[in-house]
């Protein structure tokens, strides 16, 4: 799918002109709504915090949903766990299912029915609420915009560890993962050079509350190594924290450098982590760890990608607060 068929000619037009491109990141955002004050509707409240009316190109073009959209047992868990929760959220929502998104038939079809419907309509269960159903071509797809092009994939259901092939799913996802990947390469080869970001669910490399999934980044890998292209970032959720690592990859004769990024705090949050211990010739390197909640906002222009990591929270009037806890840059070459 193309950024325009998300946000309009119009508005990538926009995103052209002013050279880069804005993108809210963050997973596992599903809280019961047993009242206005839930950790979900702090962060939405803060991101929404991010748009600027009358400057529309220097706001968010999107959010990248991380996955674990809902966690409640029944498809009507997305009234009370996403369409409520994010009302007053401006932009339109992209995402990957999280394990608990799929851990049943009922609510993997209802992902599918909000995110991946035919046609962008306001579903029946929103109510009042004017939001859009999404029309990803699926649970797992490719995105070209400006400047960034994201492959979205479905790490399955099981709590841990994620997979994108295997017995039960099949070859499909990975061999459409290692085709995609070849198309992206050949139109790179011609002269066009964007950032490339891959998101799961599960992540890679974590050091509290879920483990990393290491037979899912085999996959990954070897597709990568297959079309002979890596990504410039890899996004996850799972862990209900903020998490980066720099992966080292000898490739094509380079050594990458890659950051591995854990943005699952969008609504469950305070999950422990490992305090950050840099070991001498690690890899990767654990760089950051941030108990709490927050998000991830992505700037990406024709020369850089930036991964800006924030805390929310109340003060003591609970009035939302944010704060700036990581980032990091590199280059796009």
């Amino acid at each position: 799918m193309s950024l325009a068929d998300i946000i309009g000619q119009e508005g990538m037009d926009a995103i052209q002109k002013a050279g880069q491109i804005l993108i809210h990141i963050v997973g596992d955002t599903g809280v019961p709504e047993t009242d206005h004050e839930t950790r979900q509707v702090m962060v939405a409240e803060a991101m929404t915090k991010d748009f600027v009316v009358n400057k529309p190109e220097s706001s968010p073009a999107f959010f990248l949903h991380l996955g674990d959209v809902i966690y409640g047992s029944a498809s009507d868990a997305f009234l009370s766990e996403f369409y409520r929760p994010y009302m007053h959220y401006p932009g339109k929502i992209v995402a990957i299912p999280g394990n608990h998104d799929g851990e049943s038939t009922v609510k993997i079809e209802a992902f599918q029915k909000y995110f991946c419907a035919t046609s962008a309509t306001v579903p029946s269960i929103a109510g009042s609420i004017y939001r859009q159903t999404m029309t990803q071509p699926g649970v797992y797809w490719f995105m070209d915009a400006p400047f960034v092009q994201i492959i979205g994939l479905y790490s399955n259901s099981a709590e841990n560890p994620g997979f994108i092939s295997g017995l039960k799913p099949g070859p499909k996802q990975k061999q459409w993962l290692v085709q995609t990947l070849k198309s992206i390469k050949a139109v790179r080869d011609k002269g066009t050079r964007k950032a490339l970001l891959i998101a799961t669910h599960h992540p890679p490399y974590s050091s509290g509350g879920h483990s990393g999934s290491t037979e899912m980044l085999a996959d990954i890998d070897d597709a990568c190594t297959q079309a002979l292209i890596m990504p410039d970032a890899f996004l996850s959720g799972h862990a209900h924290s903020i998490q980066r690592y720099t992966r080292t990859v000898p490739f094509g004769g380079k050594n990458l450098t890659i950051p591995y990024l854990v943005s699952g705090c969008g609504g469950h949050g305070g999950q422990a982590v490992a305090k950050v211990s840099k070991v001498p010739g690690s890899n990767p390197a654990y760089e950051f760890g941030y108990v709490g909640w927050g998000y991830t906002m992505a700037t990406i222009s024709s020369k850089n990608l930036t991964l800006t990591s924030y805390g929310v929270d109340w003060d003591s009037k609970m009035n939302v607060t944010t704060k700036q806890v990581d980032t990091v840059t590199i280059p796009i070459s």
